[in-house]
């Protein structure tokens, strides 16, 4: 069966990325696709250093957890990030992740090419549109597939909960991650496992 891997880029375990991630999990879920959660809380990843030490190795020197999400990613037919909005851009440790992912794939095999998935930004008031573009960057530059939805990824909220009172933005995500499920499931069907 086919993974979509969601990853919650936000410090709260239980908070409105992870209730979003939730959300599109079961739609996801339904459409007969394996949905796996990771969240950053509690993780730590740093920055790429730049040392050039994963070229051709698929894995980073760096002593940290972020080999063990690599693996992950590398595993899945899918991919969502979830991200709160912190002064106007995603989470740095996100961003770290996806810096770090992105250098094992274009230095090793590739293998973020042809993924199918993309951004959520959860945000408090403004800022959501630069933090969606600003993860946007990384699947464009790893040949990933993007689809759209009935609006941007966007939700609002900022206590825990809040975000699934915003009616249009839960429409929107759910709708996203079922579009993410049904190009996987067409991509399968063009070229089976």
């Amino acid at each position: 069966m086919a993974k979509v891997l969601l990853i919650s880029g936000s410090p709260k375990k239980e908070g409105n990325t992870m209730q979003t991630l939730q959300k599109c999990a079961a739609k996801i879920e339904a459409l007969g696709l394996e949905p796996e959660i990771i969240s950053l809380a509690g993780r730590k990843i740093e920055a790429c250093i730049a040392c050039g030490k994963c070229i051709g190795k698929g894995v980073c020197v760096l002593n940290d957890d972020l080999n063990e999400v690599a693996d992950k990613v590398r595993e899945a037919r899918g991919l969502i990030l979830g991200s709160p909005v912190y002064f106007g851009t995603a989470r740095g440790d996100l961003m770290n992740l996806l810096q770090r992912v992105g250098m094992l794939s274009y230095n090793g095999d590739r293998f973020l090419s042809y993924k199918v998935g993309g951004p959520i930004a959860i945000n408090r008031r403004g800022g959501a549109t630069a933090t969606i573009q600003e993860m946007l960057m990384f699947f464009f530059i790893n040949e990933m597939i993007v689809p759209g939805s009935t609006y941007w990824n966007i939700m609002f909220g900022k206590k825990p909960g809040e975000a699934m009172d915003d009616e249009e933005g839960v429409r929107t995500a759910e709708r996203f991650a079922e579009n993410v499920a049904h190009v996987i499931l067409q991509m399968k069907e063009q070229r089976p496992e």
